[in-house]
C-alpha cells in the first residue's frame, strides 16, 4: 500500500482506493474552472483569422472562376466575408466554447463595421481636401467676397469670406433660439411626465422627419410673405433653427434619462425645489451629453442649403446686417461653385466644402470644452475649485459652532461659557 504524501487534499486521500498511485490521485483532483479571456490578441485567434481569410479567398475564387457562374465585384466581396465567417467560426469552435464563438465572430462583425465606417469618413474628407487643394493656400480665399471676381478669374481673386460670416451669423442666431428652447422642452418632457408631455413628444418626433424645404417655405410664408419683411440671414437663422429643434430636444431627452433617479431623490430629500434639483443636479450631470446634443443639432443645420436659399436668398457680397439684405451659407456657396463647369469654381466649391468641416470640427471642440467631462470626472481647475468651496465651507461651519457663540440666544445677553463667574466664597444660597 502506497502512502499519500500529506500535501494531498483530504477529499482526494478519501475517494482514493489505497492501492492507488498519489500522481494518479492528483491528475483526478478536481480543477476549479478558468474564467474565459475576454480581449486580447493570441495566437490561436491570428492563425484562426489568417486561415479563415485564405480559405474564404480560394473557396470565393472558385465559385466565381470554376464552379458557379457568378460576377462582379461586390458580390465577390460579400462572399468572401460571409464564407470569411464561417470558416472563422468553425475554427475557433474547436478550441472554444459557443459562447466564445459568439464573441468572437461578432467581435469581428463590429471591426469590420468600425474599418467600413471610418474608412468612408476617411475617404469623404481625404477626397473633398485633395479637390480642394488648389484653392485653399490662397489667403485672399479666406479673407475677399466673390463681388470682383468671374468665372473665369484664376484662384488669387475672390474668395468665401462672404459665405463664412453669413454661416456663423445663421448658426449664432440658430443656436440662440434653439439651445434654450430645446433644453426647456427635454427638461419638461423628462420632468413632468403626464399625457401633455407624451403629446409634445409625439410631435418632436414627428418634426424629426420634416422635409427642410418645407421648414424654409413656412418661415418664407409666415415671416416673408406674411409680415412682409425682407430676406436676411435672420429669416434663415429662424428656418434653421426649426430643423435643429427636434434633433437637440430628442438627443438631450435621451441624456437626462440617464441621470441617475438618486441623485434627484437625494436633492429633493435635502428640501431642494424641482427647479434648484434640475439646476444643480440634472444639468450639470447631463452637461457633457448636452453638449453632444447640441453638436449634433448644430451638425444638422449647418449643412442646410435649401432653407437658406428660400429665407436668405443669395449674394456674391459680404454683408453684416442680418437683419436686412440678402446673406449666404457655405453649403449654398458650394452648390453655386460645385455646378459651374469652370475648374477654378469648382476648386473653389471643394475648398468652400473642406472650411465647412472644418467649421465644424471647431465648434465641436468648443462644444466639448464647454461641456466639460462626463459626470464624476473633473478637470485640475475644477478640482482646485471645488477645494476652495469646499474650505469655505468647513471655515464658515468652524465659526457657526465656535465655542463661545449661539445662534439661538438673543443679542446682548452672554453666553453662559463667556459670562464673568461670580467670586468664590464660602457661603451658598
Amino acid at each position: 500500500m502506497t502512502v499519500i504524501e500529506e500535501t494531498t487534499p483530504t477529499a482526494v486521500r478519501a475517494a482514493v482506493p489505497a492501492d492507488t498511485d498519489t500522481d494518479t490521485a492528483v491528475e483526478h483532483q478536481p480543477q476549479p474552472p478558468r474564467p474565459r479571456r475576454i480581449g486580447g490578441v493570441t495566437r490561436t485567434g491570428v492563425l484562426s483569422l489568417c486561415g479563415a481569410a485564405a480559405s474564404a479567398l480560394c473557396v470565393t475564387v472558385l465559385l466565381f472562376g470554376r464552379l458557379a457562374p457568378f460576377s462582379g465585384a461586390l458580390g465577390f466581396t460579400v462572399t468572401a466575408y460571409l464564407v470569411f465567417l464561417v470558416v472563422y467560426a468553425v475554427l475557433t469552435g474547436l478550441d472554444e466554447d459557443g459562447q466564445a464563438v459568439r464573441d468572437r465572430v461578432m467581435t469581428v462583425v463590429l471591426w469590420t463595421a468600425a474599418t467600413l465606417l471610418f474608412s468612408g469618413l476617411f475617404m469623404v474628407v481625404g477626397f473633398t481636401a485633395w479637390r480642394g487643394r488648389e484653392a485653399l493656400p490662397h489667403a485672399n480665399f479666406f479673407t475677399q467676397d466673390m463681388q470682383a471676381a468671374g468665372p473665369l478669374d484664376p484662384l488669387t481673386h475672390g474668395g468665401i469670406a462672404h459665405a463664412m460670416l453669413g454661416t456663423l451669423t445663421m448658426i449664432a442666431i440658430a443656436l440662440v433660439i434653439t439651445v434654450p428652447l430645446g433644453l426647456a422642452c427635454a427638461v419638461y418632457l423628462n420632468q413632468i411626465p403626464g399625457r401633455f408631455s407624451r403629446f409634445v413628444r409625439t410631435i418632436v418626433e414627428a418634426m424629426t422627419a420634416l422635409p427642410s424645404i418645407v421648414a424654409g417655405l413656412m418661415v418664407y410664408a409666415t415671416w416673408i410673405l406674411g409680415l412682409g419683411m425682407q430676406k436676411s440671414g435672420l429669416a434663415a437663422g429662424f428656418a434653421i433653427s426649426v430643423m435643429m429643434l427636434p434633433i437637440v430636444i430628442r438627443a438631450s431627452d435621451v441624456v437626462l434619462r440617464l441621470v441617475p433617479g438618486n441623485l434627484t431623490e437625494a436633492a429633493e430629500a435635502l428640501g431642494a425645489p424641482r427647479w434648484r434639483t434640475v439646476w444643480h443636479v440634472v444639468l450639470p450631470t447631463a452637461r457633457s451629453g448636452l453638449a453632444t446634443a447640441v453638436i449634433l443639432g448644430t451638425a444638422r443645420g449647418i449643412g442646410e442649403t435649401s432653407p437658406v436659399l428660400l429665407t436668405a436668398g443669395f449674394t456674391t457680397a459680404l454683408n453684416a446686417d442680418a437683419t436686412s439684405g440678402p446673406m449666404v451659407s457655405l453649403p449654398l456657396a458650394v452648390f453655386n461653385f460645385v455646378k459651374s463647369p469652370e475648374p477654378a469654381y469648382i476648386a473653389r466649391g471643394f475648398g468652400a466644402a473642406a472650411v465647412l468641416m472644418a467649421l465644424v470640427l471647431v465648434l465641436f471642440v468648443i462644444a466639448r470644452v464647454i461641456g466639460g467631462r462626463g459626470p464624476g470626472h473633473q478637470t485640475k481647475r475644477q478640482a482646485r475649485r471645488t477645494a476652495r468651496a469646499s474650505r469655505k465651507d468647513v471655515e464658515r461651519f468652524e465659526d457657526l459652532h465656535a465655542p463661545g457663540l449661539s445662534l439661538f440666544e438673543p443679542p446682548g445677553e452672554p453666553h453662559p461659557a463667556t459670562a464673568p463667574s461670580a467670586p468664590a466664597t464660602g457661603e451658598t444660597d
